[in-house]
């Protein structure tokens, strides 16, 4: 067997600021940001809108160094938020806020995204959760790549955590990849024979002037145009800090898995993109509740059923990356619903007990604002 990569870890996070009193969305004051930087360096940034706030993992060489920074990034973003009378969310949009009222950051590269996409980038009022996994080999990205498509609908299915867009009920778990979904080069990623082929797709068009470069391929997976790793972008924001550790498991792993079947000279089935678009709109319609297409069986599986298979195909790469609680945490997650599921049901409740809507809604942000803290 060839020497194994480390599989490290990176894991981003966009959180959106609001007034705890109100629930609304604010903008985040200069000064908040300057005293996150003073504690946490380069791992905060501003993000494309002035309500939002981006952290940065550094590279974790596991789930325990990733665990103790997202601990870290999380409490410091809080603390320093409530100084300003503010508090942080992680849930990919805000269930009441109009995208018409907020105002991007004025930085050079949010300036040109503002101008170059038009009305398509004045709605993205929405929030995601990235993982890169380094991989030095290049053409080993494009290989996985490939291969790792196949499980985005899940990571989706388990994420979703944007039922609401201006205050209504989307009847969507995740919103969020509709309103993405208007940007060019979004989706999942083309099928590629190798790292010589990405190259020259990303050089026809930056040669065109059509792109600076790879970094603005918005696919649900690919190869990061700043580090040596590959980049899971599918999923929504997660409100509890545990279910983005068991999501980057669960990546971690199969990427993993991945690199060892083709060790064993196999590999993984691949689906052309049609069909995994069936599951990609299943997991954004429904989250996990309707299940998703096992193509193998022919058939619409359970969402509990496909993850307890799933964290077994994978358990001995778990094991080998000290992952296993992590993964197999991802049983529970199934099991007990998405975010979108208990927004759901905190504004279903509000109402039942005669709150207004509107004072509903604001109860689902109170609700999001204690999930971000939560550290079981």
């Amino acid at each position: 067997m060839a020497e194994s990569p480390d599989f490290t870890l990176g894991i981003e996070e966009e959180y959106l600021l609001v007034d705890p009193q109100t629930g609304d969305l604010a903008p985040m004051p200069e000064s908040l940001l300057d005293q996150c930087r003073a504690d946490l360096g380069d791992r905060v940034s501003p993000e494309y809108l002035r309500c939002q706030i981006e952290i940065g993992t550094g590279i974790c060489h596991d789930i325990a160094q990733a665990r103790a920074e997202l601990q870290e990034l999380r409490a410091t973003v809080a603390h320093h938020a409530a100084r300003h009378g503010l508090a942080p969310i992680a849930a990919s949009c805000h269930p009441f806020a109009d995208w018409r009222d907020q105002h991007h950051t004025d930085k050079d590269r949010y300036n040109t995204l503002h101008q170059d996409l038009a009305g398509v980038a004045r709605r993205m009022l929405i929030s995601g959760m990235h993982v890169h996994i380094g991989l030095p080999d290049r053409d080993m990205r494009i290989d996985l790549m490939n291969q790792f498509a196949y499980f985005l609908p899940h990571l989706l299915a388990l994420s979703a955590s944007s039922p609401f867009w201006q205050g209504d009920d989307t009847g969507l778990a995740s919103y969020r990849l509709t309103v993405f979904g208007n940007l060019p080069r979004t989706g999942l990623p083309p099928r590629l024979d190798g790292w010589a082929d990405y190259e020259r797709s990303v050089r026809a068009l930056v040669g065109l002037g059509v792109i600076a470069d790879g970094s603005t391929l918005w696919w649900d997976l690919r190869p990061s145009s700043r580090f040596p790793t590959l980049e899971t972008r599918i999923c929504d924001g997660c409100p509890r800090l545990e279910d983005t550790l068991t999501l980057a498991a669960l990546i971690q792993s199969t990427t993993r898995m991945l690199w060892r079947l083709a060790q064993q000279n196999q590999r993984w089935r691949i689906y052309d993109n049609f069909l995994l678009n069936e599951n990609r709109w299943r997991a954004l319609r429904y989250g996990g509740a309707e299940g998703l297409i096992d193509f193998g069986r022919r058939e619409i599986v359970p969402l509990a059923d496909l993850i307890a298979e799933w964290t077994d195909l994978i358990a001995a790469d778990a094991a080998h990356l000290g992952c296993a609680p992590e993964v197999a945490r991802a049983r529970d997650m199934a099991a007990q619903g998405t975010s979108a599921a208990r927004q759901r049901a905190t504004l279903s409740t509000a109402m039942a007990a005669g709150a207004p809507r509107d004072q509903a809604l604001r109860a689902v942000v109170i609700d999001l604002i204690a999930e971000f803290g939560r550290t079981d």
